[in-house]
């Protein structure tokens, strides 16, 4: 099988490096001859372009799939949308030959803030943030190209793992301003999401939707605790936290549901809460 990545970066290339495991051609885009190098070093096949500028997508490999797990590079792009849309754009309009199977990772950041109730992929889609309004608009795009009946979209929830504890950095600081204790987190660790994708790609799932996370998703005082615990450090003076702004993340206030995603590709997770996850992540970090 040939297999070709589009966002090769923190889970791209965990996918990468799966399916050449298994025997498959792989294919990568990245604009850096560092990250080429890299890449050529795992035996996989680096395609030097930009999605974000259109004639550089024109020769794309042909893929029976393709991944588009791009994130977003705030030290490079301005843009989210130029990004996520427009770069999906470039990048349908660049393919010559249809794959198989178009795997888009989006974001549970589509749905919004629902007061902590618990949601699954029928729930409304209301995003609050400009990270899930272009995710939005890029599968609304998918759905409506040529690609429409190839394409499974992966809607993740907070990716975490080695060198990526989100708030990590501050509570070992102790900027207590800058985290908010009220909420609920929904996490998948990166190497479950990359087996996630693997298997969507083995059953060449399309035109369907799934949340990717772990299911069980912990009050943020719970989860903040448990890595100032791991880093030695005493009791959070939660009456120093910042209050909850629901443009941001720690307002984005919802429990998702995973149960369509263990429904039909079985449970795949290795860390299937945060408490397993992070000790695996912040270990490795050491």
């Amino acid at each position: 099988m040939n297999r070709l990545v589009l966002g090769c970066g923190y889970l791209g290339f965990r996918v990468a490096r799966l399916w050449k495991s298994q025997g498959d051609d792989v294919y990568a885009v990245t604009r850096s001859q560092n990250n080429a190098k890299i890449m050529e070093e795992e035996g996989i096949i680096p395609v030097i372009a930009d999605i974000t500028e259109s004639d550089t997508v024109q020769a794309l490999p042909h893929a029976d799939t393709i991944l588009f797990s791009v994130g977003m590079d705030r030290k490079r792009y301005d843009s989210v949308h130029a990004v996520y849309v427009d770069g999906l754009k470039n990048v349908l309009s660049g393919i010559s030959q249809a794959p198989s199977q178009f795997i888009y990772v989006s974001s549970t950041g589509v749905y919004g803030n629902f007061d902590g109730a618990w949601i699954d992929e029928d729930s409304p889609t209301d995003p609050a943030r400009e990270g899930g309004k272009a995710c939005l608009a890029a599968e609304e795009l998918l759905q409506t190209s040529k690609l429409a009946t190839r394409s499974c979209i992966l809607r993740f929830a907070g990716i975490y793992g080695p060198q990526r504890v989100p708030t990590k950095a501050l509570i070992q600081s102790q900027q207590w301003k800058k985290i908010s204790s009220d909420g609920f987190l929904n996490l998948i660790h990166v190497d479950d999401g990359a087996r996630i994708i693997q298997k969507v790609a083995e059953q060449a799932i399309v035109q369907d939707t799934f949340n990717v996370c772990d299911g069980n998703p912990p009050k943020r005082k719970e989860y903040y605790q448990f890595i100032a615990q791991q880093l030695g450090l005493s009791e959070i003076p939660w009456e120093e936290t910042e209050a909850v702004n629901e443009n941001t993340r720690s307002g984005s206030n919802k429990r998702v549901s995973n149960k369509k995603l263990v429904g039909q590709l079985g449970n795949l997770f290795q860390y299937e809460n945060f408490r397993l996850g992070l000790q695996q992540a912040l270990t490795s970090d050491q």
